[in-house]
């Protein structure tokens, strides 16, 4: 299904958004959530050419990488007779934001993750619940790495623990790594707060990279830099975490 929603974003502007999403055995009540946003930053900000900067990012990591994972793990499970229900949304108007706003009495008022705003108070079926989500984002770059991000540690974090040692065991502990990060603005964050439920941040992030990846936020963001064992260590991660979950449940 389509979730439209009209947004109204930093520069005055309104825009109709399109979260979508796909759900395999919905009669099922134990559920797991997998995400990422499908947008691409409007403009290229971060360049380092300033006529680039009005430029639209094809962001082909920052959002295109997460949603190339999901789409081929829903090929994967296609057909297959799974014991826990998986809801897949590809959230939009994820990279639209400007930055926080105080707008005093300690409150915030954040202009990214529109579309995961919307749909954690809006979600597609009411009453909604998932036993646990997982976010993607930024999952495709050259030398990524995923650590435990400070959002998910809080909220979700025995799920966060479930995944990285799944990951281990697969052999990927070089791509989720054990160091930690602090909180990192991104869906997950209104997923856990305003949803209730756990949502655990896979995110390319790496501090000697002065944070996310060289080309975010750039029209480097292209298909060169796209390196498939890591969409491989992510894709295969999440897989063998579902099967898990249909074999214990």
């Amino acid at each position: 299904m389509v979730q439209r929603a009209t947004y109204s974003t930093f520069d005055k502007k309104k825009w109709i958004g399109k979260n979508i999403i796909a759900s395999f055995f919905p009669e099922l009540p134990y559920r797991v959530l997998l995400c990422a946003h499908w947008d691409s930053r409007p403009f290229c900000d971060r360049d380092s050419i300033k006529a680039n900067q009005r430029k639209a990012c094809l962001g082909v990591n920052d959002g295109a990488s997460g949603t190339g994972v999901l789409l081929e793990v829903a090929r994967l499970l296609s057909g297959k007779n799974l014991k826990v229900g998986i809801d897949i949304i590809f959230l939009d108007m994820e990279d639209y934001g400007a930055g926080e706003t105080d707008l005093g009495d300690g409150a915030i008022e954040d202009d990214w993750g529109l579309g995961a705003q919307y749909w954690s108070k809006n979600p597609h079926k009411q009453g909604y619940v998932a036993k646990y989500g997982v976010l993607l984002d930024m999952v495709g770059g050259e030398k990524t790495v995923f650590p435990l991000e400070g959002t998910s540690a809080f909220y979700a974090g025995q799920a966060q623990q479930k995944i990285w040692s799944t990951a281990g065991s697969l052999g990927y502990g070089n791509y989720f790594v054990q160091s930690k990060v602090g909180s990192i603005t991104d869906d997950h964050v209104y997923i856990n707060k305003w949803a209730n439920i756990p949502c655990v941040d896979i995110i390319g992030y790496r501090e000697s990279l002065d944070g996310f990846f060289p080309q975010h936020h750039t029209t480097d963001d292209v298909i060169k830099h796209i390196d498939k064992k890591t969409l491989k260590a992510v894709g295969q991660t999440l897989l063998e975490l579902i099967f898990h979950e249909t074999s214990s449940s």
